[in-house]
């Protein structure tokens, strides 16, 4: 087995910015905390307030044929870690210059402003332009220290006009955010980190390049797109896709949808297991040049009854290339159940998801590429601290979640993963922004283990709505090496634990 350590972290940006979701995982910074609190008591109102009661300083121009808006976000995290990858660097390399407890403190920023002019004709142009300014103080969990970087965002112009009283067409060229269904292969265009800073927030979501085309009526919508992911200079694979995702919206919240996803071109290199399983992985170039995927996702609410508060959702793919033999594929089932009655609105919530790894004793390759996926642990993530080696391919997981809300201000959720491999002595880890390589001659990515249990993560967060635009997240996370980990480290690994606490201010 060979550990690689410069592996990308694969949550995306949404996992640490978006106020509607709210989640994390690392440790408390004393005055971050203290500031956190004196923000609170200054600026938290009796209740929260509603937009219709607020004026919008955001808004610069509100008239009938035009509106400029402007946006801008700021967000600082302060993370800390002990153990990180369960000290596999030393326990299985012999690496002791890794430092395996770290801690570290994130900033970024977002301004941006965005316009619509409209016409008579329900017809209007529209375009955004913003950028990213992030940097990370400390060395972080990949062991880049002190690094920064400002790079453009997004930076689109579109037009869009009703033909019919039934149906709108929207276009756009430019960099834009993009997400298709769940999130399960497309979502996250940009990528953070090493160079750029700013690892857990993940500021960056924006693909590089990107023209699109919606046509939306009657509850359905036909996506039609040509995109480049948003890359670090460092590891740039230079990767360009185009597809098609057509989607149903019901008036219950339930939906239903197919996405067609064409790899263009691609630099971007698979490992294929070794014959049996022994040895290091082979190494293809330019290997996912040429693929496709379909991606099926569907989710029912309101059922009858006493399930009138459960909700069921299923995601499905599929992979083929016959340039180079792969089929490959990956699922998840999802349930929530919410207690509506009580006064705390308690949810429980159960999935299980899993995705193909190469079988060591086949020319085929059966590894799943998880491409742009959404790495958030309530959407794509396997493990909440696990997700930072293991990437959606040779995975599986059950995940159980329990979500209670004291007051509408307030969110506490508690999450469990158990995380197994797919199939045995085949590579775990290789995809979003995975960076190739080489020790000794060796390649540096996990080989496979013996047994397929990898952990179990905790992870335990709390959210608070300070205010409208000002967001509170923190968290504790434990993750327990399983025996394949335990067994890959010589026979012993230590648990990894982390914590962290954040501010966003989102306008």
């Amino acid at each position: 087995m060979h550990w690689m350590l410069n592996n990308q972290y694969p949550y995306s940006a949404s996992f640490w910015r978006n106020p509607s979701v709210f989640r994390k995982s690392k440790i408390v910074c004393q005055p971050l905390l203290f500031f956190v609190m004196a923000t609170e008591i200054l600026l938290s109102p009796p209740a929260i307030a509603t937009e219709s009661t607020v004026s919008d300083p955001m808004l610069f121009v509100d008239t009938k044929q035009l509106t400029v808006r402007g946006h801008f976000q700021f967000g600082v995290n302060a993370v800390a870690e002990r153990n990180l990858f369960w000290d596999l660097a030393e326990l299985a390399t012999g690496n002791t210059e890794y430092n395996a407890n770290e801690k570290w403190l994130e900033v970024y920023t977002e301004p941006g402003i965005s316009f619509e002019r409209r016409f008579a004709s329900e017809s209007a142009w529209f375009g955004k332009i913003s950028a990213v300014g992030s940097y990370t103080a400390g060395t972080d969990a990949f062991d880049a220290s002190n690094t920064g970087k400002v790079t453009p965002e997004e930076l689109y112009l579109g037009y869009r006009t009703n033909f019919s009283s039934d149906w709108n067409l929207e276009v756009s060229l430019g960099p834009r955010i993009l997400k298709l269904g769940t999130g399960m292969l497309i979502a996250n265009g940009g990528s953070d980190g090493f160079e750029r800073g700013a690892l857990k927030f993940g500021p960056r979501e924006a693909w590089e390049k990107a023209a699109i085309a919606k046509l939306t009526g009657r509850g359905i919508t036909t996506t039609a797109f040509y995109m480049a992911p948003n890359e670090l200079p460092s590891n740039d694979t230079k990767n360009l896709l185009n597809g098609l995702d057509l989607r149903w919206d019901g008036e219950q919240g339930e939906y239903a949808g197919l996405s067609y996803i064409h790899v263009l071109k691609s630099d971007a290199p698979y490992p294929k297991a070794a014959p049996g399983g022994n040895g290091a992985p082979i190494i293809i170039p330019n290997a996912r040049a040429k693929l496709n995927a379909l991606n099926f996702y569907g989710k029912m609410d309101g059922f009858d009854g006493a399930l009138s508060n459960l909700s069921l959702a299923l995601d499905l793919a599929y992979e083929w290339n016959d340039r180079i033999d792969l089929r490959a594929w990956g699922g998840r089932i999802k349930s929530e159940y919410t207690l509506s009655d009580d006064s705390w609105q308690p949810t429980l919530g159960y999935s299980y998801q899993i995705f193909s790894g190469d079988d060591p004793n086949t020319t085929r390759i059966e590894r799943f590429d998880p491409l742009y996926y959404d790495g958030s642990p309530s959407t794509w993530a396997t493990g909440s601290k696990s997700a930072m080696v293991f990437i959606n391919s040779n995975v599986m997981s059950h995940n159980l979640s329990f979500r209670i809300m004291p007051t509408m201000r307030d969110t506490v959720t508690l999450r469990y993963a158990h995380v197994r491999a797919a199939v045995l002595r085949s590579p775990l880890q290789f995809g979003q922004a995975t960076r190739l390589d080489f020790s000794d001659g060796l390649s540096t990515v996990v080989s496979g283990v013996t047994n397929a249990h990898l952990s179990d993560d905790f992870f335990i967060e709390y959210n608070r709505i300070v205010t409208p635009n000002i967001y509170l997240t923190a968290g504790l996370s434990i993750s327990i090496p399983g025996e394949g980990i335990k067994s890959a480290a010589g026979g012993y690994a230590p648990n990894w634990k982390g914590g962290f606490i954040n501010v966003v201010f989102n306008y």
